[in-house]
C-alpha cells in the first residue's frame, strides 16, 4: 500500500506539473513547430475533411488555442470581446463576455489567449490584460495597461498574446517606465518593470527562451528589436529595426545562440548573434525578401521558411542566409510546422500543404478556405490530428491525420 501510495502521488505531481505548462501561440515552443505525428502527407483532391466549424464568432484576428480537451477563441460582437470554449466536437461550452474590445480600423480581437491550468490570460485591443477562470469563463483579475502601466494606444489596437513562464505573466504596455512588466500571474500584482528604450509596443508578442542557461526574452518595439533578462527585467541590447508605420507583430525566432527576426513593409529581417553571457547581441545577416508583416517563420532542418509583402514565398539558410529559393505559387501568409511538413495560410484564403525543401516551394496539396470573413490573418493551430483555421468570424476544424 505504502508503494501504491507513493505511486500515486509521484503521478499526481507529474500530472499536475505537465497541467500547469502554458498552451502558448504558435505552439508549445512559441516558433510555429508543431509536435504532432502520423498527419497525412497529401490531402484528398477536395481538400481535408472538415471535422466541424462554428461561425458564429463575430470580428476578429485571433488564433484558436487547444488545450486540454477544449479549444478556446475570442471574437468581438457588438463591439463586446468574447471568449468563446468548445469541446473537441465543437460542441459550444460557454461564450463569456470579457469588456469592450477594438472597434475602429481592422475591427475585431487581436492577441490570442494563453491558457495555464484553469486559467486564460489574453490582452484586448484596448489593452486590457485579463486573467478568467477557464472552467467558468469569469474574470478573476484584470489590468488596465494605460491606467496601471503608462501604456500608450497604437494606431491598429493593442496585440500580444500574454508570455507565461511558471508564476509569471510577461506583457509589454509600452510606456516610458514600465515598458516590459512582469506580473504575478495569480494576483496581477507587478513583479518588475523594465524601461526598455521607452518606446511604443509594436503589436509584437515576445519571445521567451533560453540563452546558455539564462532566461531572456525578445521583442519587437516601434524601431528597435530589444533583448531583456526575464528574471530581472534588465534591458541587455537592442538592434535598430524601423519600418514606415512601426509594425512588427512577428515573434522572433531562436535556436542555439542565433535569433533570427524580421517584419515587414519593405524592411525585411535577419540574424544575431547572441553573445554567451546574453548582454550584447550583434548581426550576422540581413534580407528584405522575406518582409513579412504578421506571417511568422520557422526552422527546420538548418533552413527557415516564410513569406513577404511582396507576395514571396523564401528560404534561406539560418547560418548563413544565403538565398535558397522565392516562390509565388500562392498568395503570401502564415507559416506553421508540424510532422515533416509546411503548413502555409495564404491570405487569399488559400490552405497548402508543402514539402520544406530548400531546393524549391514544392505544393504537395492545395485547398480554399471557403467559411469565414474579411482577412485571412489568423495562425493556424494543430493538436490532435486536427488543424483548427479561424477566418473572421468562422473556426474550422479539418482532419489532417493519416
Amino acid at each position: 500500500m505504502k508503494k501504491l501510495t507513493l505511486i500515486i502521488l509521484c503521478l499526481t505531481a507529474v500530472l499536475s506539473g505537465y497541467s500547469q505548462d502554458p498552451t502558448s501561440w504558435r505552439g508549445p515552443t512559441r516558433d510555429g513547430i508543431y509536435p504532432e505525428t502520423g498527419l497525412m502527407k497529401e490531402w484528398p483532391a477536395d481538400g481535408p475533411e472538415v471535422l466541424w466549424s462554428f461561425e458564429g464568432l463575430g470580428k476578429g484576428h485571433s488564433s484558436a488555442i487547444v488545450d486540454n480537451g477544449f479549444v478556446y477563441v475570442t471574437g468581438m460582437i457588438n463591439e463586446q470581446g468574447y471568449l468563446f470554449k468548445f469541446d473537441l466536437k465543437g460542441k459550444l461550452v460557454y461564450k463569456k463576455t470579457y469588456g469592450p474590445e477594438f472597434a475602429e480600423s481592422y475591427v475585431g480581437t487581436r492577441g490570442t489567449p494563453t491558457i495555464v491550468g484553469e486559467k486564460v490570460y489574453l490582452m484586448s485591443g484596448h489593452g486590457k490584460l485579463y486573467c478568467l477562470d477557464g472552467g467558468k469563463g469569469t474574470i478573476l483579475w484584470s489590468k488596465d495597461l494605460f491606467k496601471d502601466f503608462d501604456g500608450k494606444i497604437i494606431g491598429w489596437g493593442m496585440n500580444e498574446t500574454p508570455v507565461v513562464d511558471g508564476d509569471v505573466v510577461y506583457i509589454t504596455p509600452g510606456g516610458r517606465k514600465y515598458n516590459l512588466v512582469a506580473l504575478d500571474r495569480h494576483s496581477g500584482k507587478l513583479i518588475w518593470s523594465s524601461p526598455g528604450k521607452g518606446e511604443l509596443t509594436a503589436y509584437s508578442t515576445p519571445l521567451l527562451f533560453e540563452h546558455n542557461g539564462r532566461k531572456m526574452l525578445a521583442t519587437h518595439y516601434e524601431s528597435h528589436l530589444v533583448g531583456f533578462d526575464a528574471s530581472t527585467g534588465k534591458m541587455l541590447w537592442s538592434q535598430h529595426q524601423p519600418n514606415e508605420y512601426s509594425v512588427h507583430p512577428n515573434t522572433p525566432v531562436y535556436r542555439d545562440g542565433m535569433l533570427f527576426y524580421l517584419s515587414g513593409y519593405g524592411r525585411g529581417g535577419g540574424m544575431l548573434k547572441i553573445a554567451p553571457d546574453g548582454n550584447s547581441a550583434s548581426r550576422v545577416w540581413t534580407h528584405k525578401k522575406m518582409d513579412s508583416r504578421m506571417g511568422g517563420a520557422v526552422l527546420v532542418d538548418g533552413y527557415i521558411y516564410g513569406s513577404g509583402d511582396s507576395r514571396l514565398w523564401c528560404c534561406f539558410d539560418w547560418k548563413s542566409g544565403k538565398e535558397m529559393y522565392t516562390s509565388k505559387d500562392i498568395g503570401n501568409g502564415v507559416v506553421i510546422y508540424a510532422d515533416g511538413m509546411l503548413y502555409c495560410y495564404s491570405q487569399r484564403g488559400e490552405l497548402a500543404l508543402v514539402e520544406p525543401d530548400p531546393a524549391g516551394f514544392k505544393v504537395v496539396s492545395k485547398t480554399k478556405v471557403l467559411l469565414g470573413s474579411e482577412q485571412h490573418w489568423a495562425h493556424p493551430v494543430i493538436y490532435g490530428g486536427v488543424l483548427y483555421v479561424r477566418h473572421g468570424k468562422a473556426l474550422i476544424a479539418y482532419k489532417v491525420k493519416s
